[in-house]
């Protein structure tokens, strides 16, 4: 856990036009910054960066934060990842509170993946293999495609070049009996491993000297858990979130292969079946998921127990079956480009997927056989919202050659569909507008607002006005105040009570016409608000504020 007083001294270095301007080509506007929205499609440059207050916002779809928000959203960390992110690009060290991690890491799995890359440029079998296999130059350092050589040969660097073998043997690159150390990966084109940020934390090697694994991964370590990992996530990640679709595919060389032919929104899973802790990562952006599997007997059933999964989990997209012996990889080697972003267009749906593969392990003649299938595709249905399960309802019972009536179902709702709308089109009222960028500005006055002014009196943003009172400063409403050039604050107290008096006398005055004009209320209760009313309006055309009073 990264210490606090680590993150507010980080905090203290970031400037958020450096943070911000690394990503996006920012311009002056007065005394912000502005640009096109790095979050949404536009036109316009709606999205305004403000260093006086170390914020951003866009007033087209609301995204607003400080530079440690703007990091997560844009390359789509964790609030621990974009730390770490902004630490390593600022030259800065975190600590860490507890755990495994009181110490910085150090850059040993950067060390060894240059050395294995190094390698590799001196290896003509790897080299070959790689070429056979249509991989480009510019693919291999794109990936950083490396080699690791004999046990001995990785021992002996580790130990020349002062590494240390405790932290070579904690992040999996070598491995211990007890009385010997020994390299775990040997003779193996080396595929590095990522976390979300880009950060090393693991590898992938395949033999090309026969050894009986054709694939190995480090072993599982406090920084690689393959369950959660997916391979290229963190160069594919800006088109997944621009296309918002993620190709998942088996293979390294797949994935390669496909960012090479400009399908670069690809990854893959680590050797390992598509898991419930891979879901967090996919929900980022909310792509639609596209499972690539091959043909045979385990791709299928991969892609069978990741649609159920995908599926049950509210997840959109569909899935792409290869013939077998032929994968994505083959399809780009042998140029059918059209054909595969055809398929990737054009993927099975998940629930279409599961039924049919359910339904493919029963023999439908057989009446006994056939109820069975509906038993096990209908179990399946009720992991799904009300809205799916009556839509596919119809489906299964066709498949099943049945009246639909058969298909029995459980009603259930699903509280995805209950989101409230945000409403961008409210009215704008520049006075309440500027009330809330002085409170913004200046909470010394809060008090003598509101020794005379309720929330409630505000009619278009009393919502804001209730936030900026209890100090809500980094809700994205109030950031678009705060970075609004056309919202002026009031610069002083006399400013502020002069507004306040002008308010005042127009919402009392109102009160007193609409008193004036009431008939269902007795003679002596109007008379007394006519006489409160015209009192309070003559205290404050005196210039005198008066308490507010229900």
């Amino acid at each position: 856990m990264i210490a606090q007083d680590s993150i507010e001294a980080l905090k203290a270095r970031l400037d958020i036009v450096d943070v911000v301007g690394s990503y996006v080509e920012l311009r002056k506007a007065g005394a912000n910054y502005k640009a096109p929205c790095p979050f949404h499609d536009e036109k316009t440059a709606s999205f305004v960066v403000s260093p006086a207050k170390q914020i951003y916002h866009c007033f087209g779809c609301g995204a607003g934060g400080d530079g440690i928000k703007f990091v997560m959203e844009y390359e789509k960390l964790s609030y621990p990842e974009a730390l770490e992110k902004l630490a390593s690009s600022y030259n800065f060290s975190l600590s860490y509170s507890e755990g495994k991690r009181d110490r910085p890491r150090s850059q040993f799995m950067e060390k060894i993946s240059s050395w294995y890359q190094y390698l590799l440029t001196n290896n003509q079998t790897a080299l070959s293999y790689l070429k056979e296999r249509g991989i480009y130059d510019s693919s291999i350092e794109k990936f950083s495609i490396g080699y690791a050589p004999d046990s001995n040969s990785t021992i002996n660097y580790i130990k020349s070049q002062f590494l240390n073998m405790g932290e070579a043997i904690e992040m999996g690159v070598v491995g211990s009996d007890g009385a010997k150390s020994y390299a775990r990966f040997i003779e193996r084109i080396i595929f590095p491993i990522h976390s979300a940020n880009g950060t090393i934390v693991g590898f992938g090697g395949r033999t090309i000297t026969g050894h009986q694994a054709k694939y190995v991964n480090s072993p599982e370590t406090p920084y690689f858990n393959k369950s959660r990992l997916l391979y290229a996530y963190h160069l594919a990640k800006q088109s997944i979130h621009k296309t918002k679709q993620i190709i998942i595919t088996e293979g390294y060389l797949d994935v390669i292969m496909l960012h090479q032919a400009g399908f670069d929104n690809a990854v893959a899973t680590l050797g390992t079946a598509l898991t419930a802790e891979h879901l967090p990562l996919l929900r980022k952006g909310e792509p639609d998921i596209v499972m690539a599997y091959d043909g045979d007997k385990a791709g299928r059933a991969a892609a069978l127990k990741a649609s159920k999964l995908l599926s049950a989990g509210g997840f959109s997209g569909g899935v792409i079956i290869f013939g077998e012996g032929i994968d994505p990889a083959d399809m780009v080697k042998k140029g059918a480009l059209e054909e595969l972003s055809e398929m990737f267009r054009t993927p099975q749906p998940f629930i279409e997927f599961v039924l049919d593969e359910i339904i493919s392990l029963y023999n439908l003649r057989d009446p006994k056989s056939k109820e069975l299938c509906m038993q096990e595709a209908v179990g399946y249905l009720k992991t799904l919202s009300a809205m799916l399960q009556d839509r596919y309802k119809t489906y299964l019972a066709q498949r099943l050659g049945i009246n639909p009536s058969f298909v029995k179902l459980t009603n259930q709702t699903n509280t995805n569909y209950n989101k409230p709308l945000d409403d961008r089109s409210r009215h704008k009222d520049m006075w309440e507008l500027t009330l809330i960028k002085t409170v913004l500005e200046h909470p010394e006055f809060v008090d003598q607002i509101l020794d005379v002014l309720d929330p409630s009196l505000l009619q278009f943003h009393s919502y804001e006005f209730a936030l900026s009172l209890r100090g809500k400063f980094d809700d994205p409403s109030l950031m678009a105040i705060s970075v609004d050039e056309q919202i002026k604050p009031l610069r002083d107290e006399e400013a502020l009570k002069a507004e306040l008096i002008a308010f005042l006398t127009k919402h009392y005055e109102r009160e007193y016409k609409k008193v004036n004009m009431q008939k269902d209320i007795s003679f002596e209760q109007k008379a007394f608000f006519i006489r409160k009313y015209r009192g309070i309006i003559s205290q404050l055309k005196r210039g005198e504020l008066v308490a507010f009073k229900s």
